[in-house]
């Protein structure tokens, strides 16, 4: 087949996951448009369809069947992954400052948010290590610095501490794959119009997904283990 780097991204149907599929079709990519629900998938990449080689697959972070499901047929059609981005993630009611914040809803927003994208990660990394030079960009946000954390009122603490364990899993993956031409960073899209935050948000999707698409097309001499905006680096 045509040497396309191939791509996957999941929650890729709509918002900055759909920016971030359009951005890496553009591109020259195949992307694998990951949906927890495939009726929605195939909307939004018939959307997509005169961009490229766009595909729905079922990626429900939640449901390791979906992902085992998932690998078998990227590995049956292709064979490797070139660029996975982990942008699924979700804010739920009753999250909050520490003193009220729900625990439910806190562990609702780490299951999915960490725990699934570790699962995803895991499930899909036996085929980027199949590609040349395979890139893993985890979606973060600025709630997840420490740093800037410290020094802000910001609550939200289930989805703070979600994007910071994201964190911490792009600063141990990158260091356990030292010695690989995987590369692995957290893109923050900052404070972008969403259904995450019923489109609050100042910027555009395409904007808050610029910074994931520069970090998943990183030639072999980009960076791995780092935290950063389209504007700038970012703390741990």
């Amino acid at each position: 087949m045509e040497n396309k780097k191939i791509a996957l991204v999941s929650g890729g149907n709509k918002g900055i996951g759909l920016a971030i599929v359009r951005g890496l079709l553009q591109a020259g990519c195949q992307v694998y448009l990951g949906a927890r629900e495939v009726a929605k998938g195939q909307q939004a990449a018939a959307e997509l369809a005169a961009e490229g080689d766009v595909r729905v697959i079922e990626l429900d972070l939640n449901n390791q069947a979906t992902l085992d499901a998932a690998t078998a047929r990227v590995q049956r059609e292709v064979g490797h992954l070139d660029i996975l981005v982990n942008n699924a993630g979700i804010n739920v009611a009753g999250d909050g400052l520490p003193s009220t914040a729900a625990i439910q809803s806190v562990e609702q927003v780490l299951q999915t948010n960490f725990v699934g994208t570790l699962a995803v990660t895991q499930a899909f990394l036996p085929l980027l290590r199949q590609a040349a030079a395979g890139r893993i960009v985890n979606v973060s946000s600025p709630l997840g610095s420490l740093t800037l954390s410290s020094q802000n009122d910001w609550g939200l603490l289930g989805y703070s501490a979600s994007k910071a364990a994201l964190n911490m899993l792009t600063v141990q993956l990158a260091h356990e794959l030292r010695d690989t031409a995987i590369k692995i960073n957290s893109a923050s899209p900052g404070y972008t119009a969403t259904d995450l935050n019923d489109f609050a948000g100042t910027d555009t999707p395409e904007q808050g997904a610029a910074e994931a698409i520069r970090l998943a097309l990183l030639p072999a001499d980009g960076p791995s283990g780092t935290s950063s905006s389209s504007a700038a680096s970012l703390p741990w």
